[in-house]
């Protein structure tokens, strides 16, 4: 890092530490992933020192529900433990909306009555300028809220630093993520966030790095990159709060190998009857029997009848022997456990100092 950046940098850590006053230094978050970020999860992150997400729902008033929920949590969390956050000033969670079907309205009417501290935006059918309608709408409903952009290239990055309503932070997506990404043309994180880093290093906005990163020597490299923060996904899915089924669970802990056992398709948006995603995204999920029978030339139509006949049986429809869709990331193989999400942000907090105070001494 130049002597010129430095100084950027760390007026990013203070401005960050300023807005969400209980974080806790390395920036943890958990990202909000659709229906499976509910408002346990992210308050747990939040009350540990990170900064919890709630993902979107199934329908839109959805948010609203789960804010609704966040803040009745929040009363009762700080009766409890002497009042670690003030709910006057606003609830310390973000809240995530998927653009492309989601509904301005609905989003713009929950962030003015529940004021959840950020607003993570992604998926817009027409790139920055959806994003720029999302934005000046959310502050307006809002003026606190702080905008969080998820991005994927060089190329939306320097369209959301170069735009007329700059969100507060950029999360950069590395192709090792898990749920929808950019499907063609995405960098590993490794190259994409140094790049990124470099090309908006003179700009106010904050970086936030995700994808592939489980544990702290993930959040130590991310830093060493140029990341301010974190988010992660796919450990917070084998937290006890996340909102999946067991066997979901269950599976984000059993499988292994990323490279081999996880794949980019959109097989299982079809499957789910789930239509509609701008072409520029597809998810990464665990392959099952739906993935190796598509493969092997099996027609859609069976698959559909039979992904649909597993969704009826509970738990096992997961699994290597299941069909249904189990969303997650490349670092699989790095998840051995289901823990509480405060613990898991306590753990990232200690291996992440441990690593870099070796680190410092080299």
């Amino acid at each position: 890092m130049s002597s010129a950046v430095a100084p950027l940098r760390a007026n990013m850590t203070k401005r960050l530490s300023l807005k969400f006053p209980w974080l806790v230094a390395p920036f943890i978050v958990a990202a909000p992933m659709r229906v499976m970020s509910g408002p346990e999860l992210a308050l747990a992150v939040s009350s540990a020192g990170g900064l919890g997400f709630i993902g979107p729902g199934v329908k839109p008033e959805d948010t609203a529900i789960d804010l609704a929920k966040a803040r009745k949590l929040l009363d009762a969390k700080t009766n409890k433990l002497c009042k670690p956050f003030s709910a006057a000033s606003g609830l310390p969670v973000g809240v995530g909306f998927q653009l492309w079907n989601g509904n301005l309205e609905s989003a713009t009417q929950a962030v003015r009555e529940y004021r959840p501290c950020a607003a993570w935006l992604f998926a817009p059918l027409k790139g920055q300028q959806d994003l720029d309608i999302w934005t000046d709408a959310l502050r307006q409903a809002s003026p606190e809220i702080d905008i969080w952009i998820q991005v994927g290239t060089l190329r939306e990055t320097l369209d959301a630093a170069n735009s007329r309503s700059r969100a507060d932070v950029l999360v950069i997506q590395g192709a090792e993520a898990g749920g929808h990404g950019t499907a063609e043309g995405g960098m590993g994180l490794m190259s994409l966030l140094p790049e990124v880093a470099d090309a908006i290093s003179q700009t106010d906005i904050s970086v936030f790095a995700a994808g592939g990163i489980a544990d702290g020597r993930g959040v130590a490299a991310a830093l060493a990159l140029g990341a301010d923060g974190v988010a992660l996904g796919t450990r917070f899915l084998a937290s006890t709060e996340a909102r999946i089924s067991k066997g979901y669970r269950q599976e984000i802990v059993r499988a292994t190998d990323g490279a081999r056992h996880t794949v980019r398709t959109t097989l299982y948006n079809q499957l789910r009857g789930t239509h509609g995603w701008p072409e520029q995204y597809s998810p990464r999920g665990i392959v099952n029997k739906s993935w190796h029978e598509h493969r092997a030339g099996v027609p859609f139509d069976e698959l559909k009848r039979l992904h649909d006949v597993a969704s009826q049986t509970g738990d096992s429809g997961w699994g290597p022997e299941g069909r249904l869709a189990t969303y997650a990331g490349a670092a699989i193989g790095l998840v051995h456990s289901v823990d509480p999400a405060g613990v898991l942000v306590k753990r990232l907090h200690r291996e992440t100092k441990t690593i870099t105070q070796r680190l410092s001494k080299l």
